[in-house]
């Protein structure tokens, strides 16, 4: 016996009770995997092939292995907190060295990148114009708080019964300010290109067995008596007028005299404009009068304008309506493919006016597609439309998959990015480089890159964090082994020391 074995034993459970201590000081760190202390015996090299009766020489710390096992989930208050419940790391950029954790403990920077408590960004994959993912190289993850862009309208979804029993109205012709012109009316919110919302109403007249005309308004006017209001805008007489009242508007000083002038002028080409039209539309002599009187009228008001002037003649226009389709139902129900227009689908060009300066006119499809006619009571089913106002981000959250979903204040959601997870052949391998952070190293193979949820990826958990998987009951127990081996090689050591001194007493 030599000192060298009992040395290296004390070595080797200072080395362990190391181990021991750091996993218990970090029982409670977020995302910490817990390492075990494991030991090789060690031999004198025997260049007489007695190795087999020589004995050792102590022992010496092969490695300090992490134990990548999975530590328990715990919910959180912050909803950038992200748990992985599986295998994967998730992948951050720190001054251009790329670091692999599993501390989901996630917060904005100023510019609104996700970070950890390091600095270290959190990178995943990007989303184009439309909100699509762009899987490619990851990018650090940036929550983009631009507003989202409204979308006009341009296909409107109405399935609905029809009562079958019901007769036609007894008022004609159809009047879209008269119920007792029409059996049913559909309000639905539309959208214009710069995201004012309209309401879209649809009115539906029965003509006959099996026969429905459909009718349209936009905010409560007929789209036809609409488009004949409308037509003003679209004169060149008109539009000179208005420019001529903008100039003395504008002129230093004012003249009053000359404003109301110009304001009559404006009057006199819009109802002019109107009443050509609403000939065209089928209007009697009568009620172009009245237009014309409209603008007259409206022209001799102190203070109006010529929003107010269209206004009021906008109010005199009364013109026939005119369906912008026609149902047909056969003798089980169903819509009459073969006989209604385009099966159903009605192409509808919707006048925006009064303008609010988005595209004058707005063309829109109307499917009435599972529309019946039974002996039921009237009814709506559904109403759908694509379009929505323009809206500002709220909250956010990330799903199972790793997916940041943005949700907006109009009640839309759209992808802001999409985490990546990192696995490697050896977790083992990797370099510790201490923050719950370890790098890339020869012995750990290159990382495999995908998304969360999907091939040997865990599953991601917002709102929560992984706890240490450290067992501080085994660690404990751990702790006296190690303390009773170091005493036992102290021990060792105290023993040679006792065979060292008789040697030294012989005379």
């Amino acid at each position: 016996m030599s000192f060298q074995q009992g040395l290296s034993g004390l070595n080797g459970a200072a080395k362990s009770l190391d181990v021991i201590g750091n996993n218990i000081a970090n029982a409670s760190t977020v995302g910490f995997k817990g390492a075990q202390a494991q030991f090789a015996d060690v031999y004198a090299s025997s260049l007489n092939g007695a190795g087999g009766v020589t004995a050792g020489i102590g022992t010496k710390v092969s490695q300090i292995a992490q134990q990548f096992t999975q530590g328990n989930i715990e919910s959180s208050n912050n909803s950038l907190d992200v748990a992985i419940n599986g295998q994967g790391f998730f992948r951050t950029v720190s001054s251009g060295m790329v670091q692999y954790t599993r501390n989901g403990q996630f917060s904005l920077d100023k510019d609104g990148f996700m970070t950890n408590a390091q600095g270290a960004k959190l990178t995943g994959y990007g989303t184009g114009v439309s909100g699509e993912i762009l899987a490619g190289a990851p990018i650090p993850l940036q929550i983009s708080t631009t507003d989202l862009k409204p979308v006009s309208t341009t296909k409107v979804g109405i399935e609905m019964n029809l009562d079958s029993r019901v007769a036609a109205p007894t008022v004609t012709p159809f009047d879209a300010t008269d119920p007792n012109s029409y059996n049913k009316q559909s309000p639905v919110d539309v959208y214009d290109t710069l995201g004012n919302p309209h309401v879209l109403s649809t009115f539906y007249v029965k003509n006959g067995s099996g026969t429905w005309d459909v009718y349209a308004a936009n905010d409560g006017v007929e789209v036809t008596n609409l488009n004949v209001a409308q037509s003003s805008q679209n004169d060149a007489a008109t539009t000179a007028a208005r420019a001529a009242w903008d100039a003395a508007t504008k002129a230093v000083p004012p003249v009053a005299a000359t404003i109301a002038t110009a304001l009559a002028n404006y009057a006199s080409a819009a109802a002019a404009a109107v009443s050509t039209a609403a000939g065209g539309a089928g209007a009697d002599a009568a009620t172009q009068a009245a237009i014309t009187a409209a603008g007259t009228d409206a022209a001799k008001v102190a203070g109006n304008t010529p929003d107010l002037v269209d206004k009021a003649i906008m109010a005199s226009v009364k013109v026939p309506a005119v369906p912008v389709g026609t149902l047909r139902f056969d003798e089980n129900g169903a819509l009459n493919a073969a006989t209604t227009l385009n099966a159903g689908k009605f192409s509808l060009d919707l006048p925006i006016y009064p303008s609010t300066g988005s595209e004058a006119t707005q063309t829109m499809e109307i499917a009435f597609t599972g529309t019946t006619q039974y002996g039921t009571a009237t009814s709506d089913k559904k109403l759908t439309q694509d379009g929505y106002t323009a809206g500002h981000l709220q909250r956010f959250s990330i799903g199972k998959e790793g997916i940041i979903l943005g949700q907006y204040s109009n009640g839309q959601s759209k992808p802001l990015g999409q985490v990546v997870l990192a696995n490697f052949a050896n977790a083992n391998g990797l370099e510790p480089l201490g923050n719950n952070a370890w790098a890339e190293s020869a012995n750990s193979g290159t990382p495999l890159v995908g998304t969360p949820n999907s091939g040997s990826f865990g599953v991601m958990q917002s709102s929560a964090v992984e706890t240490s998987n450290v067992d501080l009951t085994a660690e404990l127990v751990n702790m006296i082994t190690a303390q009773r081996v170091y005493q036992a090689n102290a021990q060792t050591i105290k023993t040679q020391d006792s065979v060292l001194q008789t040697l030294v007493s012989l005379r």
